[in-house]
């Protein structure tokens, strides 16, 4: 029987919205207890060095006012480890950060930067936190994860998201092999960035991958149809995959 693939909902823009006005409305807490009630498997938010959306008290607020895991997203930063050591969330996520970028663009490159990467991931786990690399779907950062003993790593499914015809096609294959690969040697494979309604059924149907973490289009659906409603159809439709 194929396991359930959970789905992390990231609420970062609540905040973000939130933060363009001011003040206490939209609450990314409240989006995060709205989606524990649509089926959400756990909750996402990346706390940023320049804290563009989620703010060290809504770090403090989801861990003490939310019962699913927390999936802390954070740079590879003396400041963001201290923060997550301080607070122990279930998983720590390490991504690259750029203070110009929009949002997260590509995966960290853990064979490049094994050394930097090395203490982080040591120091995490010796916290008793789950750590995951926000990698590219490749046999060298797969075995960067390996070697780095991490037991989580979370494919960028950008490329995938935003590509077409052929270039999907491929890019879909490059997942589903790094998947394989992943759990062959014993690490969970995670996906996410840039998926929507439209095209998360090939990468929910790849049997390996465990959860999907799903943030800016269920935000943004969110506004058309109540953010409740764009969790549950995002769950049935990677429940309908599997």
């Amino acid at each position: 029987m194929t396991r359930k693939l959970r789905l992390g909902v990231n609420i970062d823009h609540v905040a973000t919205i939130r933060n363009a006005r001011g003040g206490e409305h939209p609450d990314p807490v409240r989006a995060a207890h709205a989606a524990a009630r649509a089926g959400a498997d756990g909750i996402t938010a990346h706390l940023r060095e320049d804290r563009r959306h989620i703010t060290d008290r809504d770090l403090d607020r989801l861990m003490a006012e939310i019962d699913l895991p927390l999936n802390l997203e954070m740079a590879a930063t003396p400041e963001m480890l201290a923060i997550a050591l301080a607070h122990r969330p279930h998983a720590a996520c390490i991504v690259p950060e750029k203070r110009e970028e929009r949002t997260t663009e590509g995966g960290l490159d853990a064979a490049g930067q094994f050394a930097t990467l090395q203490p982080f991931v040591d120091q995490l786990t010796a916290a008793g936190i789950r750590v995951s690399l926000f990698i590219e779907p490749s046999e060298r950062q797969v075995d960067a994860a390996l070697r780095l003993a991490a037991p989580v790593v979370e494919y960028h499914t950008g490329r995938f998201a935003h590509g077409t015809g052929e270039d999907a096609v491929v890019e879909l294959k490059r997942i589903a092999d790094a998947a394989a690969l992943a759990a062959k040697n014993g690490i969970e494979p995670h996906a996410g960035h840039g998926l929507t309604f439209a095209n998360v059924a090939p990468i929910a149907a790849i049997p390996q991958i465990a959860e999907l973490n799903i943030g800016h289009f269920l935000i943004g659906e969110a506004i058309f149809t109540g953010l409740e409603a764009s969790v549950k159809r995002m769950r049935a439709l990677m429940d309908e995959a599997r």
